[in-house]
């Protein structure tokens, strides 16, 4: 693996610098970018995917909404269609991306839109929701045309940011000194129980800048439930023979470890990350399903996924299946809680 990276690291400079020079012709002023008059906050990352972005999004939609009137916008990733959309009771992932639809279906009274060219997303935010008060945007990191007036960066606790490298010997979207664009920095998956020490040490790796306060966030499973159901008020099994996940997610260890408890055997169907399930996958899920030879088994698969599986196309027969899904939140540790709040508040009520 470290021979393969080596081999590929001339491709990563090339990378970085073709990023560098838009980053730079951002920061001369040669490409712009427009700062609107309200409040308007970007969660992002410089990895490709898997620092959980979504549960932090809710996290904030939660936060703030009430008082304040909350719309996100997503580029609406892996989604069939282009252009704006603003979703409603008739869309579905293939139609504005699986975050999107989940944002829809947890926050009725939140505007989710999807616009793959964020300046324009905002605008029309503006018209088709003229009440918005503040602005979410998913996955904004490098979509510079639009300026937040407060920028999240979330870096995975297992793969911190400062020891990666760009693409395609590492996972980075551009050179770590683009971390210096963000206000906040937020280690993510970090584990529940987290030593001074340990917290000393990674803030010292991560190196921020003075204007740049870090957080550190674990993830809070929920109770698994059925998909396909009203959730059952009879106390799920606390331990299974056989647990089958299969999900299409960049970071799948987590969900796993969490499983990995709660039964004496995980089998794992790996997917690729936002993967948009056809007949024939669930085909293969469902034979391997089938084969486990025992009652006490379970069918699992993560929130986001779940999602994808009510596409109208194979929704029918994804019915016939008893799939689950572990709902996930994220929570703060110790004072992080507070003093992040406080922040995001202060900045949207000076604004």
């Amino acid at each position: 693996m470290e021979f393969l990276r080596l081999l590929l690291f001339p491709l990563s400079l090339v990378y970085g610098l073709i990023t560098g020079v838009r980053n730079l012709l951002f920061d001369l002023k040669l490409l712009s970018s427009k700062k609107f008059d309200f409040p308007v906050i970007s969660v992002g990352n410089l990895s490709a995917g898997g620092t959980g972005k979504t549960p932090h999004v809710e996290y904030l939609v939660r936060l703030l909404s009430p008082p304040y009137k909350v719309s996100t916008l997503s580029r609406g990733y892996g989604r069939k269609t282009k252009g704006f959309i603003q979703a409603g009771e008739r869309d579905n992932a293939s139609t504005i991306g699986d975050e999107p639809i989940q944002y829809y279906r947890k926050f009725r009274d939140t505007g989710v839109f999807v616009d793959e060219k964020r300046r324009r997303g905002v605008g029309g935010i503006l018209k088709s929701k003229p009440d918005t008060q503040v602005v979410i945007l998913d996955d904004a990191f490098q979509h510079r045309y639009v300026k937040p007036g407060l920028s999240l960066l979330l870096t995975d606790y297992h793969h911190l940011y400062c020891n990666d490298y760009p693409l395609p010997s590492g996972r980075l979207r551009e050179f770590r000194s683009g971390a210096r664009r963000a206000d906040i920095i937020i280690v993510t998956k970090s584990p529940k129980v987290l030593s001074p020490i340990e917290r000393r040490k990674i803030i010292l790796d991560l190196k921020p800048q003075n204007h740049q306060r870090v957080y550190f966030s674990f993830i809070r499973y929920g109770q698994i439930q059925p998909l396909w159901t009203q959730p059952s008020t009879q106390k799920p099994c606390e331990r299974y023979n056989f647990i089958l996940l299969f999900a299409g997610i960049a970071n799948v260890y987590p969900l796993q470890d969490q499983l990995k408890r709660m039964c004496n055997e995980l089998l794992v169907i790996q997917f690729p990350d936002h993967h948009q399930y056809t007949a024939r996958d669930l085909d293969k899920i469902k034979r391997n399903f089938d084969d486990i030879y025992s009652r006490n088994k379970l069918l699992v698969t993560t929130e986001k996924d779940a999602m994808r599986l009510l596409n109208p196309a194979i929704m029918e027969q994804a019915t016939r299946m008893p799939v689950h899904y572990l709902p996930i939140e994220v929570e703060f540790h110790g004072r992080d809680k507070e003093s992040f709040n406080d922040q995001i508040l202060n900045y949207v009520g000076k604004d």
